[in-house]
C-alpha cells in the first residue's frame, strides 16, 4: 500500500464520520421540531368539558341492544 492510498483512505474515513455527525445533527433538529409542533397542537386543543348528566347515567352498558 502506498502513501497516497493511505491518505485517500484516511480522508474517506474522516469524511464519513463528518457525514454521520451532520446526519445525526439534522435528525435531532427534526425531532425537536416535531416535538415542538406536537406540543403546539396539544396546547391548541380545547379543554374537555364535563357533561352535566344525572349520576345514574353512564354507569351501565346495554349489551342486549
Amino acid at each position: 500500500m502506498d502513501v497516497s492510498s493511505i491518505a485517500k483512505l484516511s480522508t474517506s474515513i474522516a469524511e464519513t464520520g463528518q457525514r454521520q455527525e451532520v446526519n445525526l445533527a439534522v435528525l435531532k433538529k427534526a425531532q425537536q421540531i416535531q416535538a415542538s409542533t406536537a406540543t403546539q397542537l396539544l396546547d391548541a386543543l380545547p379543554a374537555v368539558q364535563q357533561a352535566n348528566l344525572p349520576p345514574h347515567l353512564g354507569n351501565k352498558i346495554n349489551t342486549t341492544a
